[in-house]
């Protein structure tokens, strides 16, 4: 049980009596305190040689448990980089002022305008190139909705090739972005969004907003080293983050929580001490509404025409299977232990499947391997006869 299993576990009946989470928040909570529990299920090797038995079980393959979560952000990030063209690409980070925040907590489907005002700025901002021409880029937008203390603090995170593809079949190369145009039309484009949405009454916010934000809204487009051979890896660091990765929780007492991380703005490390219940309640308003879609696709990568099959991708097709192979759960536990789990430990054979084990009644682990080693003998002595 990792430490987050724990601080949900033991608090349980508390998140749920004291705290009201929205009903998604528990399903996944329940899914992930019983991550890995024997009783729910998971499958049985033997080794042919020994007889030695494994089980493993099943994982809840819920993106809020650190464990499956970091196995989803693996699998999310290789997939994604099979879609990239082979060429530089810059990654844009698109904020919101803070008082902006709470519409988005209270109305989580206003998010959807988040997504929307990037995809208008910056398919717009490559027509202007060539009206006739009509250049289109692919770009990949990732909400994240926390920032480093944990806050509630949407923004958007965005992969977009440095040019754009014409409809006749010519790329441009595209390395100069005006910052001005992105913070300006970003922030114009997001708050006649939310007005038409939210309808008059967000005329007072809204003129407030230009009020206090004369230069737009922050957006994050410095030149970076994002190139074709290291996208993979960049995909992974920056658009592929869970909430908090266990390894930054430094302490857990049963009443409070200390973690840490490295502050935006100066690097600097900084060590934070909370009630439990308040550090729960920190964590779950990040688990979005189910079937949400935190990662969009826009632009060439979210068209499907013969003329864009010219362009070379970032990863060669002859690849996919290799790179899909290292993410299965075996490759990753060698790769990051160094051991095999499938090895027998007493003669190193290969072990095999036996049985799986699936929506049963809760039974003893003792019990399984029983029932396994009744059935792995007779398997064997039928192979001797």
């Amino acid at each position: 049980m990792n430490i987050l299993q724990k601080i949900f576990k033991e608090h349980y009946e508390e998140i749920q009596y004291i705290l009201h989470p929205r009903p998604v928040v528990m399903e996944n909570i329940e899914k992930m305190v019983n991550c890995g529990d024997p009783s729910y299920g998971g499958a049985m090797y033997g080794c042919p040689c020994c007889g030695e038995l494994k089980f493993v079980p099943f994982r809840c393959h819920s993106k809020f448990c650190p464990t499956c979560g970091n196995k989803y952000c693996i699998d999310r990030s290789t997939k994604m980089s099979f879609k990239l063209i082979r060429c530089t690409h810059r990654h844009l980070v698109f904020t919101i002022d803070e008082d902006l925040r709470p519409f988005f907590l209270i109305d989580r489907s206003l998010i959807d305008c988040l997504f929307q005002a990037v995809r208008s700025v910056l398919l717009h901002m490559f027509h202007k190139l060539n009206k006739s021409k009509n250049f289109v880029p692919g770009f990949i937008c990732v909400l994240h909705s926390f920032g480093r203390p944990l806050q509630w603090n949407p923004h958007i995170h965005c992969l977009l090739t440095e040019g754009g593809f014409s409809d006749d079949g010519f790329w441009r190369v595209v390395n100069y972005f005006n910052y001005t145009y992105l913070r300006n039309a970003f922030q114009t484009a997001l708050l006649n969004l939310l007005q038409s949405r939210i309808g008059n009454s967000f005329k007072k916010t809204k003129a407030l907003m230009y009020e206090k934000n004369k230069n737009g809204f922050y957006v994050y487009a410095k030149p970076n080293l994002c190139d074709p051979d290291s996208v993979v890896k960049y995909i992974s660091r920056y658009l592929g983050r869970p909430v908090i990765a266990a390894s930054r929780i430094d302490s857990y007492d049963g009443e409070n929580v200390t973690f840490h991380y490295n502050r935006h703005e100066d690097n600097a490390y900084v060590v934070k001490k909370l009630p439990v219940l308040d550090f729960i309640k920190l964590l779950i308003q990040h688990i979005p509404e189910k079937h949400f879609k935190m990662t969009r696709y826009y632009g060439l990568y979210a068209r499907h025409r013969e003329i864009d099959n010219s362009l070379h991708k970032a990863v060669p097709k002859s690849k996919h299977r290799i790179l899909l192979d290292f993410n299965t759960w075996r490759k990753l536990i060698l790769l990051s232990f160094g051991y095999d789990p499938l090895q027998c430990p007493k003669c190193n054979h290969q072990m095999e499947f036996l049985e799986l084990y699936h929506h049963h009644k809760p039974v003893s682990l003792e019990e399984l391997y029983e029932r396994a080693m009744d059935k792995f003998h007779s398997h064997s002595g039928g192979k001797s006869a």
